[in-house]
């Protein structure tokens, strides 16, 4: 079997409602690619990737750029084993981890279509029947963000991603997530998320004027060392997203002490097969994981499922159903969540199966 085509497809994602962030950044209508790799055997393999802009170095557009540039050594491929192909990838053209990401996907998808195995089994087998979901919170007011907060918690939702810093007010801050605590009281997990936005002055204010409360503080600060600084002044555990990206920043995190929890996201590593590594790594560091990826739609949220529920038991600290925040839905058999919890597809590769009217014509074809 041997990939004989690539196809790719670019597609406007819009939030249910405008996700706020520090700095600025925002989440409102962003671009998502979806490629297909088929062979000729007839089998098509999907995979997904859409960055957010302001939020981490990879620019939607350069996508079809990097497929383009990356399409001598994808055609031709045989899909039984990824790592091989994606080494050849890292040769070829350095960096470009999110566009990469794309292609090792859709060579995992044809790898389980091939041998008839959903990709949990694949990625090292199932260890969990579903997992449990956090719910990510707009940062806007913070009684408004106490609502959506109880909202979910009504739905099942047990853990909270607390957004903060899009007024610079570490007061404003502190009320946000006193105020998401009470709404759904002792118990669940609660954490506030700057991303990369906050200084270390503002982020200690606003941990010490929570610190008598059961909060996790999210990647306060653009470098390791000044979370490890804000971690340090507050006593709070820390996760940490932008700030680990390859085997190096896992280990530099726990080293530094901020490594309680990470963010393990298909587009900063290139995808599942470097994904696997870094989940090794942080299972030894004795640290628990999100997984997931940046943003998108069904295909991408299909395989950061599969890849959790492959991930040790006391590891998996959630996962996120991405595209449940943002419409279109472009493979309507993806799963949804369910009493707080979302199981992966049963099918074989990634289980889900892209709806091509919803897709359009594709902006680029090559063999």
């Amino acid at each position: 079997m041997k990939v004989n085509r690539i196809s790719l497809w670019s597609i406007d994602l819009t939030s249910h409602e405008p996700y706020y962030m520090a700095e600025g950044k925002t989440c409102d209508t962003v671009k998502t690619h979806v490629l297909c790799l088929d062979t000729d055997t007839g089998l098509k393999g999907w995979g997904e990737v859409c960055p957010i802009p302001h939020y981490l170095p990879a620019f939607a557009d350069g996508i079809p750029s990097a497929i383009t540039e990356m399409a001598g050594e994808i055609l031709g491929v045989s899909p039984f084993g990824a790592d091989a192909p994606m080494r050849k990838l890292d040769l070829h053209l350095q960096g470009h981890f999110h566009a990469k990401s794309i292609v090792d996907m859709a060579l995992w998808d044809l790898f389980g279509k091939a041998t008839k195995q959903p990709l949990y089994a694949l990625l090292g087998g199932r260890t969990h029947a579903d997992m449990p979901l956090y719910h990510s919170i707009t940062c806007i007011a913070a009684d408004d963000m106490a609502r959506i907060a109880a909202e979910a918690f009504a739905s099942g939702i047990r853990q909270f991603q607390v957004k903060l810093g899009v007024d610079t007010d570490w007061q404003a801050d502190a009320e946000r997530l006193i105020k998401v605590r009470e709404a759904v009281g002792d118990g669940p997990l609660v954490y506030g998320d700057w991303n990369c936005g906050a200084t270390k002055l503002q982020a200690t204010r606003t941990g010490r004027a929570v610190s008598h409360l059961d909060i996790m503080l999210e990647q306060p600060c653009k470098t390791l060392e000044d979370c490890a600084a804000v971690r340090q002044a507050t006593g709070l555990p820390m996760k940490i997203d932008e700030g680990a990206y390859d085997l190096a920043t896992l280990m530099r995190a726990a080293e530094l002490g901020v490594l309680d929890a990470v963010a393990l996201k298909l587009s900063k590593f290139g995808g599942l097969s470097a994904l696997r590594r870094a989940r090794d790594v942080t299972v030894h560091l004795g640290a628990e994981i999100c997984a997931e990826c940046t943003w998108g739609s069904d295909i991408v949220t299909a395989a950061a499922l599969h890849f959790a529920a492959s991930t040790p038991q006391n590891a998996l600290l959630n996962t996120c159903d991405l595209s449940s925040y943002v419409g279109p839905r472009i493979a309507p058999d993806c799963p949804t969540r369910r009493n707080g919890r979302i199981a992966p597809p049963e099918g074989p590769g990634l289980g889900v199966t892209p709806d091509l009217d919803r897709l359009g014509p594709p902006i680029l074809e090559l063999e």
